[in-house]
Protein backbone atom coordinates (compact mmCIF):
# COMPACT_ATOMS: atom_id res chain seq x y z
CA UNK A 1 0.00 0.00 0.00
CA UNK A 2 1.23 3.56 -1.05
CA UNK A 3 2.67 5.55 1.88
CA UNK A 4 1.43 8.91 2.08
CA UNK A 5 3.82 12.00 4.06
CA UNK A 6 1.32 11.98 6.98
CA UNK A 7 0.96 7.91 7.29
CA UNK A 8 4.75 7.77 7.07
CA UNK A 9 4.79 10.33 9.76
CA UNK A 10 2.74 9.02 11.86
CA UNK A 11 4.22 5.47 11.90
CA UNK A 12 7.10 7.25 12.50
CA UNK A 13 5.92 9.25 15.44
CA UNK A 14 3.95 6.17 16.97
CA UNK A 15 7.65 4.59 17.35
CA UNK A 16 9.53 7.13 18.75
CA UNK A 17 6.94 7.41 21.50
CA UNK A 18 7.11 3.67 21.92
CA UNK A 19 11.45 4.57 21.90
CA UNK A 20 11.01 7.46 24.39
CA UNK A 21 8.83 4.98 26.91
CA UNK A 22 11.14 2.13 26.44
CA UNK A 23 14.07 4.19 27.19
CA UNK A 24 12.89 5.41 30.79
CA UNK A 25 11.71 1.94 31.17
CA UNK A 26 15.28 0.64 30.89
CA UNK A 27 16.33 3.16 32.69
CA UNK A 28 13.82 1.84 35.92
CA UNK A 29 14.98 -1.73 35.16
CA UNK A 30 19.20 -0.73 35.61
CA UNK A 31 18.27 1.17 38.73
CA UNK A 32 16.47 -1.77 40.24
CA UNK A 33 19.45 -3.96 38.99
CA UNK A 34 21.53 -2.19 41.06
CA UNK A 35 20.20 -2.24 43.62
CA UNK A 36 19.99 -5.70 43.54
CA UNK A 37 23.53 -6.12 42.75
CA UNK A 38 24.65 -4.10 45.66
CA UNK A 39 22.33 -5.98 48.34
CA UNK A 40 24.58 -8.93 46.84
CA UNK A 41 27.63 -6.95 47.59
CA UNK A 42 26.72 -5.87 50.88
CA UNK A 43 25.64 -9.56 51.62
CA UNK A 44 29.06 -11.08 50.68
CA UNK A 45 31.05 -8.66 52.54
CA UNK A 46 29.22 -10.22 55.93
CA UNK A 47 30.85 -13.48 54.72
CA UNK A 48 34.58 -13.53 55.12
CA UNK A 49 36.79 -15.81 53.13
CA UNK A 50 37.38 -18.06 56.47
CA UNK A 51 33.55 -18.39 57.49
CA UNK A 52 31.73 -20.95 56.19
CA UNK A 53 28.54 -19.39 54.47
CA UNK A 54 25.68 -20.84 56.65
CA UNK A 55 22.02 -21.66 55.01
CA UNK A 56 20.59 -18.48 55.69
CA UNK A 57 23.40 -16.40 53.92
CA UNK A 58 23.29 -19.54 51.31
CA UNK A 59 19.09 -18.96 50.47
CA UNK A 60 19.79 -15.25 50.68
CA UNK A 61 22.55 -15.27 48.45
CA UNK A 62 20.58 -17.80 45.62
CA UNK A 63 17.58 -15.42 45.99
CA UNK A 64 19.62 -12.30 45.07
CA UNK A 65 21.08 -14.18 42.46
CA UNK A 66 18.15 -15.14 41.09
CA UNK A 67 16.67 -11.52 41.27
CA UNK A 68 19.78 -9.92 39.28
CA UNK A 69 19.70 -12.01 36.61
CA UNK A 70 15.65 -11.48 36.12
CA UNK A 71 15.84 -8.24 36.10
CA UNK A 72 19.19 -8.31 33.89
CA UNK A 73 16.96 -10.20 31.44
CA UNK A 74 14.06 -8.21 31.64
CA UNK A 75 16.71 -5.45 30.57
CA UNK A 76 18.16 -7.34 27.78
CA UNK A 77 13.91 -7.84 26.37
CA UNK A 78 13.67 -4.00 27.27
CA UNK A 79 16.77 -3.19 24.99
CA UNK A 80 16.46 -5.29 22.30
CA UNK A 81 12.53 -4.16 21.37
CA UNK A 82 13.93 -0.49 21.27
CA UNK A 83 16.84 -1.47 18.80
CA UNK A 84 13.34 -3.03 16.64
CA UNK A 85 11.60 0.00 16.94
CA UNK A 86 14.60 1.81 15.38
CA UNK A 87 14.56 -0.50 12.17
CA UNK A 88 11.48 -0.64 11.52
CA UNK A 89 11.58 3.48 11.27
CA UNK A 90 14.93 2.84 9.26
CA UNK A 91 12.64 0.23 7.28
CA UNK A 92 9.29 2.73 6.87
CA UNK A 93 12.17 5.46 5.51
CA UNK A 94 13.52 3.13 3.22
CA UNK A 95 10.14 1.91 1.86
CA UNK A 96 8.77 5.94 1.16
CA UNK A 97 12.58 6.58 -0.63
CA UNK A 98 11.81 3.61 -2.93
CA UNK A 99 8.40 4.18 -3.56
CA UNK A 100 9.01 8.12 -4.03
CA UNK A 101 11.53 6.67 -6.43
CA UNK A 102 8.95 4.47 -8.41
CA UNK A 103 6.80 7.22 -8.65
CA UNK A 104 9.13 9.16 -10.77
CA UNK A 105 10.30 11.55 -8.21
CA UNK A 106 14.09 10.18 -7.54
CA UNK A 107 16.15 12.44 -5.55
CA UNK A 108 20.10 13.06 -6.60
CA UNK A 109 22.35 12.18 -4.49
CA UNK A 110 26.11 13.85 -5.22
CA UNK A 111 28.81 11.32 -4.82
CA UNK A 112 30.09 12.83 -2.28
CA UNK A 113 26.88 13.01 0.00
CA UNK A 114 26.55 8.91 -1.52
CA UNK A 115 30.01 7.75 -0.08
CA UNK A 116 29.62 9.66 3.23
CA UNK A 117 25.66 7.86 3.42
CA UNK A 118 27.23 4.04 2.28
CA UNK A 119 29.64 4.83 5.42
CA UNK A 120 27.30 6.00 7.87
CA UNK A 121 24.75 2.57 6.59
CA UNK A 122 28.26 1.07 7.26
CA UNK A 123 28.57 1.87 10.49
CA UNK A 124 24.93 1.94 11.79
CA UNK A 125 24.28 -2.10 10.05
CA UNK A 126 22.85 -3.55 13.66
CA UNK A 127 25.26 -5.62 15.75
CA UNK A 128 24.11 -9.03 15.90
CA UNK A 129 23.87 -9.61 19.86
CA UNK A 130 22.77 -13.06 20.68
CA UNK A 131 21.18 -14.43 23.49
CA UNK A 132 23.30 -17.38 24.61
CA UNK A 133 26.96 -17.22 24.54
CA UNK A 134 28.56 -19.38 21.83
CA UNK A 135 24.97 -19.68 20.47
CA UNK A 136 25.82 -19.83 16.36
CA UNK A 137 25.16 -16.66 14.65
CA UNK A 138 22.45 -16.79 11.87
CA UNK A 139 22.90 -15.85 7.87
CA UNK A 140 23.74 -12.72 6.75
CA UNK A 141 25.48 -12.14 9.96
CA UNK A 142 29.05 -10.90 8.86
CA UNK A 143 30.57 -13.70 6.82
CA UNK A 144 27.93 -15.99 7.09
CA UNK A 145 26.22 -16.35 3.66
CA UNK A 146 22.54 -16.28 3.29
CA UNK A 147 20.59 -19.35 2.46
CA UNK A 148 20.23 -20.97 -0.77
CA UNK A 149 16.82 -20.16 -0.54
CA UNK A 150 16.83 -16.74 0.84
CA UNK A 151 15.89 -13.65 -1.63
CA UNK A 152 17.00 -10.02 -1.00
CA UNK A 153 14.10 -7.83 0.09
CA UNK A 154 12.72 -4.45 -2.41
CA UNK A 155 15.42 -1.74 -0.59
CA UNK A 156 18.68 -4.33 0.32
CA UNK A 157 21.60 -3.44 -0.89
CA UNK A 158 23.49 -6.27 -2.88
CA UNK A 159 26.41 -7.08 -4.81
CA UNK A 160 25.46 -7.39 -8.65
CA UNK A 161 27.35 -8.94 -11.58
CA UNK A 162 26.54 -6.55 -14.50
CA UNK A 163 27.90 -6.25 -18.09
CA UNK A 164 29.31 -2.84 -18.97
CA UNK A 165 29.27 -1.21 -22.01
CA UNK A 166 32.21 -3.26 -23.64
CA UNK A 167 30.99 -6.44 -22.05
CA UNK A 168 33.52 -6.47 -19.48
CA UNK A 169 31.88 -7.71 -15.84
CA UNK A 170 31.99 -5.60 -12.80
CA UNK A 171 30.68 -6.65 -9.25
CA UNK A 172 29.09 -3.06 -8.35
CA UNK A 173 26.63 -2.21 -5.35
CA UNK A 174 23.23 -2.17 -6.21
CA UNK A 175 19.63 -1.88 -4.59
CA UNK A 176 16.77 -4.08 -5.11
CA UNK A 177 13.91 -2.91 -6.92
CA UNK A 178 12.14 -6.72 -7.34
CA UNK A 179 12.54 -10.45 -6.99
CA UNK A 180 10.55 -12.26 -9.36
CA UNK A 181 10.26 -15.33 -7.54
CA UNK A 182 8.99 -17.15 -11.16
CA UNK A 183 11.92 -16.50 -13.48
CA UNK A 184 14.43 -16.65 -10.24
CA UNK A 185 15.42 -12.44 -11.54
CA UNK A 186 16.11 -9.47 -9.75
CA UNK A 187 15.54 -6.26 -10.53
CA UNK A 188 18.33 -4.36 -9.36
CA UNK A 189 19.81 -0.33 -9.58
CA UNK A 190 23.06 0.52 -9.83
CA UNK A 191 23.57 2.45 -6.53
CA UNK A 192 25.56 5.10 -8.51
CA UNK A 193 23.25 7.67 -9.78
CA UNK A 194 25.36 8.60 -11.96
CA UNK A 195 24.95 5.14 -14.19
CA UNK A 196 21.35 5.61 -13.86
CA UNK A 197 21.76 1.65 -15.24
CA UNK A 198 18.72 -0.85 -13.80
CA UNK A 199 19.83 -4.47 -14.17
CA UNK A 200 17.17 -7.71 -14.94
CA UNK A 201 19.52 -10.58 -13.33
CA UNK A 202 19.57 -13.96 -12.30
CA UNK A 203 19.88 -14.84 -8.85
CA UNK A 204 23.99 -15.93 -9.44
CA UNK A 205 24.55 -12.81 -10.30
CA UNK A 206 23.27 -10.82 -6.76
CA UNK A 207 24.83 -11.42 -3.83
CA UNK A 208 22.78 -9.98 -0.60
CA UNK A 209 25.02 -8.23 1.77
CA UNK A 210 25.29 -8.30 5.66
CA UNK A 211 22.02 -7.63 7.40
CA UNK A 212 24.07 -7.39 10.70
CA UNK A 213 27.67 -6.58 11.94
CA UNK A 214 29.44 -9.91 13.62
CA UNK A 215 30.87 -8.87 17.53
CA UNK A 216 34.64 -9.96 17.54
CA UNK A 217 34.40 -10.64 20.83
CA UNK A 218 31.75 -13.17 20.72
CA UNK A 219 30.97 -14.09 17.68
CA UNK A 220 34.49 -14.26 15.82
CA UNK A 221 33.43 -16.86 13.91
CA UNK A 222 31.00 -14.66 11.87
CA UNK A 223 34.31 -13.45 10.33
CA UNK A 224 36.42 -13.48 7.64
CA UNK A 225 39.80 -15.70 9.00
CA UNK A 226 42.94 -14.02 7.81
CA UNK A 227 44.37 -14.71 4.47
CA UNK A 228 41.06 -15.05 3.10
CA UNK A 229 40.07 -14.51 -0.73
CA UNK A 230 36.88 -12.02 -0.56
CA UNK A 231 35.10 -9.50 -2.90
CA UNK A 232 35.46 -6.10 -0.89
CA UNK A 233 34.70 -2.12 -1.89
CA UNK A 234 37.04 -0.47 -2.75
CA UNK A 235 36.95 2.84 -0.79
CA UNK A 236 35.76 5.78 -2.53
CA UNK A 237 33.84 3.74 -5.38
CA UNK A 238 30.48 1.49 -5.42
CA UNK A 239 32.40 -1.60 -7.17
CA UNK A 240 33.65 -4.83 -5.33
CA UNK A 241 37.35 -6.35 -6.16
CA UNK A 242 38.88 -9.38 -5.62
CA UNK A 243 41.13 -8.58 -1.95
CA UNK A 244 42.58 -10.82 0.60
CA UNK A 245 42.14 -10.24 4.52
CA UNK A 246 44.91 -8.72 5.93
CA UNK A 247 43.89 -8.25 9.18
CA UNK A 248 40.15 -8.99 11.43
CA UNK A 249 38.85 -6.10 13.07
CA UNK A 250 39.40 -6.79 16.60
CA UNK A 251 36.20 -4.51 18.11
CA UNK A 252 32.30 -4.31 16.51
CA UNK A 253 33.34 -0.85 15.24
CA UNK A 254 36.33 -1.98 13.55
CA UNK A 255 36.85 -2.55 10.08
CA UNK A 256 38.73 -4.75 7.97
CA UNK A 257 42.17 -4.48 6.67
CA UNK A 258 42.26 -5.75 3.02
CA UNK A 259 44.97 -6.25 0.51
CA UNK A 260 43.31 -4.65 -3.22
CA UNK A 261 44.77 -7.34 -5.83
CA UNK A 262 46.65 -4.64 -8.45
CA UNK A 263 48.88 -5.30 -10.65
CA UNK A 264 50.86 -1.67 -10.72
CA UNK A 265 52.46 -2.85 -7.41
CA UNK A 266 55.26 -5.05 -7.71
CA UNK A 267 53.81 -7.57 -4.88
CA UNK A 268 50.53 -7.39 -6.65
CA UNK A 269 48.99 -6.11 -3.65
CA UNK A 270 47.59 -2.78 -2.80
CA UNK A 271 48.48 -1.19 -0.01
CA UNK A 272 46.03 -2.24 3.26
CA UNK A 273 42.83 -0.60 3.08
CA UNK A 274 39.81 -0.40 5.48
CA UNK A 275 36.76 -1.66 4.37
CA UNK A 276 33.66 -2.23 6.92
CA UNK A 277 31.92 -5.27 7.54
CA UNK A 278 28.90 -4.40 5.52
CA UNK A 279 30.96 -4.24 1.95
CA UNK A 280 33.08 -7.67 2.51
CA UNK A 281 32.09 -10.62 1.43
CA UNK A 282 32.24 -14.17 -0.17
CA UNK A 283 32.51 -14.47 -4.16
CA UNK A 284 33.11 -17.81 -6.12
CA UNK A 285 33.82 -16.18 -9.91
CA UNK A 286 36.42 -14.43 -10.70
CA UNK A 287 36.95 -10.50 -11.02
CA UNK A 288 39.97 -8.05 -12.54
CA UNK A 289 41.71 -6.53 -10.27
CA UNK A 290 41.62 -3.13 -9.05
CA UNK A 291 43.48 -0.57 -11.22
Amino acid sequence: MPFTNDAVTLQINERLKNIYNLVHDIEKERIKCEVNLNNISKTLDKVTPDDKVTPYYQQKLKNLYNAACQDAQQEEELVRTTLNKINEIRTIRNERRIQARQAGNKETIRRGALMKMLQITAQTLPLYIGKTPGGKAPALCGAVPAESTYHAKMGDMVAALVKGAEEEENWILAEVVHFNSTTNKYEVDDIDEEQKDRHVLSKRRVVPLPLMRANPETDSHALFSKGSIVMALYPQTTCFYKAVVNQLPTTSTEEYEVLFEDATYADGYSPPLNVAQRYVIAIKEGKKSKN
